[in-house]
């Protein structure tokens, strides 16, 4: 069976990060659209979403962000503080199909900035 372009990026990623992880920590995966942006920390060897945040919840869809790179970075601060809630403090950075670019590198800095390492 032939994988498609974004198939075969997504399992190129997820398997350079399957060969590296260790079991107390955990993976965080973003996914983009044109318009929004979301996040969630992903427990692999339980198989659970720990928790998320999006750029749809209604607090921040409220907000009327003028371009979407301050939407990430809202949406950044608000997936630390939830893990710093949960002393969650060292993760994966699952980047999925997406380059380490644009919104998805000032997602990453913004974490970093907020005490997530990675």
């Amino acid at each position: 069976m032939k994988l498609s372009t974004t198939d075969r990026k997504r399992f190129r990623v997820k398997n350079k990060i399957k060969k590296v992880a260790k079991p107390e920590r955990f993976r965080l995966c973003v996914s983009r659209s044109t318009k929004n942006i979301s996040a969630q920390i992903i427990d692999d060897k339980n198989c659970k979403t720990l928790f998320s945040a999006s750029s749809i919840e209604k607090d921040i869809k409220n907000m009327k962000m003028k371009n979407k790179t301050d939407l990430s970075k809202v949406v950044a601060e608000k997936l630390a503080k939830k893990a710093q809630e949960k002393k969650i403090t060292k993760v994966y950075f699952d980047r999925g199909i997406y380059k380490y670019h644009g919104r998805v590198k000032i997602f990453a800095e913004t974490l970093r900035k907020n005490g997530m390492e990675f």
